[in-house]
This record gives structure tokens, sequence and C-alpha cells, in this order.
């Protein structure tokens, strides 16, 4: 029996590969493979003696491991979580997992393994290894294109798993290239840095080759958390007391005050795409924002209508904005909750057409049971609402999805 009910079709748009060390550094060009650092797991749960048991086991779960996960059933979600989870990392184990789990599609993100294609070097930014404080381009890309080749293999085997691939938009030509590559890789979507990179919006002239390559091949652009710097600027916490632990006690990942500005990120690169008018000139232009909340959105909606016509009388380069941006981001975007969000009062204060399911396996973040968690606030949605929540707004951001 699978986790998820079989009255509705449920689309997932969440999931993770938790990477072994050499994840992208296997599938990096010769001249990359020493300059591309291998998975370093101290932001994380993941201990370096579970990695150290798994590849001293040839890179797998043992034999017993992985019949243990499999004989959880419709539990798995609960119990199998992080590196020790079934298909965690192995494409094989990944579809016995997708069987138990009952999930129709699932998008697949990199949990570790985007430090160097997304590198943030601006100001005090966190993004920057111990060993450099600089990256080049050539680097960046060349980790891209490695990450790409990894993540096509790792969906290559079930047609449920939804490869994403990363671009970085430091350099709009290298993107285009990178861009092309992972869409003849068959990855179904682009995770890109939700920060200005190269000290340009993403609404610049020179990306519209960009966004308008994405349009035609029908490919979404995706933000997720990770795709900016996850803590804020040490001055920020620098208030005479001693240092705040992150939210598994450590100091490395997310701490409270990095928790409440984290939708600052994607609401800032989101605003400057409609304001600088990618969607007006893109209109079939789709996206998604994924694990980063959606609390934020409806004031984020009437704050852009507001703008854009108070600051259209005196802005000439919002004159072309004929839509209101609600609603070009109600038909081209959509959002996913957290778990602990309170889904049907945010469609009753917006749209129903905004949201997504997301289980975020393996991660412990996407909670035991994240459709009974969703269950309990959408009690007084209709079917319809349900719908559109669980599958039908993520077949409208990726309509060949539908099976």
């Amino acid at each position: 029996m699978a986790y998820a009910p079989k009255h509705r079709d449920f689309y997932d748009a969440d999931s993770h590969v938790m990477e072994l060390p050499n994840f992208i550094i296997d599938y990096a060009d010769e001249k990359f493979k020493k300059l591309i650092p291998p998975v370093n797991y101290k932001a994380s749960l993941v201990t370096d003696q579970e990695v150290e048991e798994i590849i001293e086991n040839g890179g797998k779960h043992t034999k017993e491991h992985v019949d243990a996960q499999i004989a959880l059933g419709d539990n798995l979600i609960a119990e199998s979580k992080e590196i020790q989870a079934l298909g965690a990392f192995d494409r094989v184990d990944r579809s016995k997992a997708m069987d138990l789990l009952g999930f129709k599609k699932q998008l697949v993100f990199a949990t570790h393994s985007v430090v160097t294609p997304f590198r943030d070097l601006r100001g005090k930014a966190k993004y920057v290894t111990e060993n450099s404080s600089n990256i080049s381009l050539e680097l960046r890309y060349g980790a891209t294109r490695a990450h790409n080749r990894a993540m096509a293999d790792f969906c290559s085997e079930d047609t449920r798993l939804m490869g994403v691939g990363v671009v970085p938009l430091h350099d709009p030509e290298l993107a285009m290239t990178e861009l092309e590559f992972a869409i003849k890789a068959g990855l179904e979507a682009i995770w890109i840095p939700h920060y200005a990179c190269g000290d340009r919006s993403p609404g610049h002239l020179a990306l519209d080759p960009f966004w308008e390559k994405l349009s035609a091949a029908g490919i979404p652009f995706l933000m997720h958390v990770g795709g900016s710097p996850l803590q804020l600027d040490k001055s920020w916490n620098d208030n005479g007391k001693p240092p705040s632990k992150d939210w598994m006690g450590g100091g490395e990942n997310v701490r409270a005050k990095d928790m409440v500005v984290m939708h600052q990120g994607p609401e800032t690169f989101l605003s400057m795409m409609v304001l600088d008018g990618v969607f007006e000139r893109h209109p079939k232009l789709r996206g998604a924002s994924v694990e980063l909340g959606a609390g934020w959105v409806p004031e984020m909606l009437g704050r852009l209508d507001y703008v854009v016509k108070t600051w259209s009388r005196v802005d000439k380069n919002l004159s072309d904005i004929k839509r209101l941006p609600s609603q070009q981001l109600i038909e081209q975007m959509a959002f996913t909750p957290f778990a602990h969000e309170n889904v049907g009062s945010l469609i009753s204060i917006s749209d129903s057409n905004l949201y997504l399911f997301s289980s975020d396996y393996p991660h412990v973040e996407g909670t035991r049971d994240p459709i009974g968690k969703f269950e309990k606030t959408l009690l007084n949605n209709t079917v319809l609402e349900k719908d559109l929540f669980y599958s039908e707004n993520f077949l409208r951001i990726f309509p060949d999805a539908r099976v």
C-alpha cells in the first residue's frame, strides 16, 4: 500500500537526492575534477560516519537496510529520512521508494551540490569555501555542467522522476549554453539562483534570450531554498549575546533570524522580474518557488499591483505592463507552502491556482506526514481546490507531466 491516497492524484513539487561526496566530481570534465570540492555535510543532519559506511559498501545501502526500508510500506515517508532513506542516492532504490510513496511525478533537486554553481561572492556573502574566496566563471559553469550530467543520470531510469537542472545567471552567454545542454540532457526544470547574479537584475535585457528559450522549450524555471545564501550577514547577528544555534542545534544551517527573512530573496527576485517586464514579454514562461514558503505571496501580489498602478504615472519603464502583476503571477507562477502553513487560509485570501503540494522527501523538514498536515488546513475547501493544490497547479506549470 502506498502513502498517497488512491482517491486523488498527487504530484510532488519537491524532493531531493542526498549526494555522496563525489556526486558531481565524477561527472565533471577532467580539468575541473580537482577544483570542485566534495560534498560537505557540516551543515546537515548527515554524519561523516554514515557516509563512510555507505562508501565502504560500494556506494550503496546494504541489502538488509534496503529490505528494512521497503518493509516500512506506507510509513516510509515518516521513518525513512536523509541519507539513510530509501533511494536517497541510488536511482534503482528511488524507484522502489516511488512505488511506496505513490506520487505520480516528483521533482528531484540536489541537496548539497549547488554550492559551486550558485556561490554568491557579493559583499559578505556566505557561499565562500574555506580554500578560496573567489571562483572563476569557467569553474562555476564547469560545476554546473557536471551537476546536470549527474542529475540527468540519476533520473534516467524512471519517468516519474523529473530531474531539475541548475543554471547560474552570472554570464548570459554561458547560461544559454548550459541551458541548452540541460534541455538536451532531458532535465525538465531549471533551478536558478534567486539573487542579482552578475550584479544585474533577472529582468536585464541581456537575459531575455534565456527566458525566451525556457518559454519556447516549455521548461519552467525554479527557485529553491539554497539558491541564495541561507544565512544573514553576520552583522545582523551581532547583538552582544552568545551565537544563535540553527534548527539542528549547530550553527551552519538556518537559524531563527534567517528563517523570518527567507522570503525576502524570492520576493525580491520575482518583483524585479515583474517590474522589469519579464512576464509581460514572455507570457508563456512558467516558474515556481519551492521550499521557500508561501505565506508571503498574498501580500506580494497586492503590493505589486499597487506599486505598478501608482508608479506607472511617473516611471516609463512600467508603462508597458498591461496585465496586473497579480494576474501575471497567478497565470505563470506557483508556490509550495511549508507544511506548517495554512494552505486553506492562503487560498481564501489569494487564489487557488497559486499553490503546490510538496513532500521534500527524504528531508526531515518535509515532516512525517505532509499530506496529513496539509489536509488539516483544507477541511473547508472544495474538492476542486484540493485537486488544484495536489495536482492541477503542478500540471499547469508542467503540462507534459500528466499521466
